[in-house]
């Protein structure tokens, strides 16, 4: 039973992480531009180390919301650094972390409404 337990709730953890991944991405680089290293960083600081992404899931996320041009990627070198990939948003990108911060404002609210807790 407890093997089952750890087991599924590990399997929701990563559907739900899955599921925000790009909500997350694209908050933390709305204010300024960030390299991938500091988006990981901040995403588990921020979670209080609940949330960790690994560089071979976030960089091909990244890879992804470039294509769609939501992000704009740029290299820079500073002396003495290895050189770095800085991600900004978009004027797309804006807009798109708006619906989902609306989608998950409401996904939030209806499943604190089903279980029965207070509005967060």
């Amino acid at each position: 039973m407890a093997m089952s337990y750890i087991t599924e709730k590990h399997i929701l953890d990563r559907e739900l992480k899955k599921g925000s991944a790009e909500l997350l991405i694209l908050s933390l680089i709305e204010d300024q531009p960030r390299h991938g290293y500091d988006i990981g960083n901040l995403i588990e600081q921020r979670s209080g180390g609940l949330l960790r992404f690994n560089v071979a899931s976030l960089y091909p996320l990244l890879y992804r919301l470039e294509k769609r041009g939501w992000i704009q990627g740029r290299w820079v070198e500073k002396p003495g650094q290895r050189r770095r990939r800085y991600y900004r948003l978009t004027p797309e990108g804006k807009k798109v972390l708006a619906a989902q911060r609306i989608s998950w404002r409401e996904f939030v609210e209806a499943i604190n409404r089903i279980i029965g807790m207070e509005h967060a």
